[in-house]
Formats: structure tokens, C-alpha cells, sequence
């Protein structure tokens, strides 16, 4: 597990569990909840940094495949970082919370909201900027497979919804 010492902690607030490809997670059956963080990565803004600040008063456990620091001239590190963005995604109790960024069309996170939309016993969470190049493919796709999920609009909106489904989560 990787200490996240550059997020903000001013008032004590203890931060979730923190997750970052290639850390392994293995989960406890008293383990708090997990969200997965998909969505744009290369060429975006780093909204992961956001969200998991966000994320920091839900004692969640926060699994973000995107690396402070990933190693792009090792060409043996794209397999590592596919299978653990894959095996996370589909871990069972998982949350997958998708933010849609504008700046790239992030062909990878299309083909993975699919495969989770298509998945009714995933719970997820879907959101993407106006300006995300791709955005009517989003909400159309959402729209055909899952009539009852909304696109949130942004990050914000997105991140309420995935911090309300916790709360509901825990809740009961």
C-alpha cells in the first residue's frame, strides 16, 4: 500500500486505504468498502488526486490504476498494468466509479464501461464532462444498457453519487 503524502490533511481526517497499480490489494471480508477509479488517464488531468480527497472521510478503500510514476519506456509493464486494472474491476464488492475527462477519448475506459455495463450485478457510478470528445457514446451506451443510471455532468456530481451508494452501501 503506497502512503498518499501529497494529498492535503489538514484536519486530521484519516485517508482510505490507498491502491495504486501495481500495489496489491487482498480483500478481507471486514475490509470497508472499494472503488475503483476508472477513466481517463493518459493525457487528462489527474482527477484520481481529486476524487481520492474526496473519498478520504468515507474509509473506503481507493484502488487507482493510475501510477504516480509509470514507467512508459518499459514496454513489460503494459501487461502488469492490464491485469491489474482487470482484476480489480472485477473484483465482486467493488464500486467502479467512471469519470469521462475532456483532453483524450481514452479508447481503454470506453471498452471497460462497457464490459461493466453489461454486467448487471456491477454497481457502478458514471460520469463525464461536456467537452469529453466521446460524451453521447457515454451516455448513449448508458442509456441502452442501464435506462436508470444517470451520467453525472461533473466530477463533483460524479463523486456525490459514488459518496451517497457508499452511504447507502453501509447503510444497508
Amino acid at each position: 500500500m503506497i502512503a498518499h503524502t501529497d494529498i492535503p490533511d489538514d484536519d486530521q481526517t484519516p485517508l482510505p486505504s490507498y491502491y495504486e497499480c501495481p500495489d496489491t490489494y487482498h480483500p478481507a471480508p471486514d475490509d470497508p468498502p472499494a472503488v475503483f477509479l476508472a477513466g481517463g488517464i493518459t493525457g487528462v488531468e489527474n482527477w484520481q488526486e481529486s476524487a481520492t480527497v474526496a473519498l478520504a472521510d468515507f474509509n473506503v478503500i481507493v484502488l487507482n490504476p493510475r501510477r504516480r510514476h509509470f514507467p512508459i519506456d518499459d514496454p513489460g509493464q503494459t501487461p502488469i498494468q492490464i491485469q491489474w486494472e482487470h482484476r480489480y474491476l472485477h473484483l465482486p464488492s467493488v464500486l467502479t466509479m467512471f469519470w469521462f475527462p475532456p483532453g483524450s477519448v481514452q479508447p481503454i475506459a470506453m471498452f471497460e464501461l462497457g464490459a461493466a455495463l453489461d454486467n448487471p450485478a456491477r454497481r457502478l457510478i458514471v460520469g463525464a464532462d461536456p467537452d469529453y470528445p466521446r460524451i453521447e457514446d457515454v451516455r448513449w451506451q448508458t442509456r441502452l444498457a442501464r435506462p436508470d443510471t444517470t451520467v453525472f455532468s461533473t466530477l463533483t456530481e460524479t463523486l456525490a453519487a459514488t459518496q451517497a451508494q457508499l452511504s447507502q452501501h453501509r447503510n444497508g
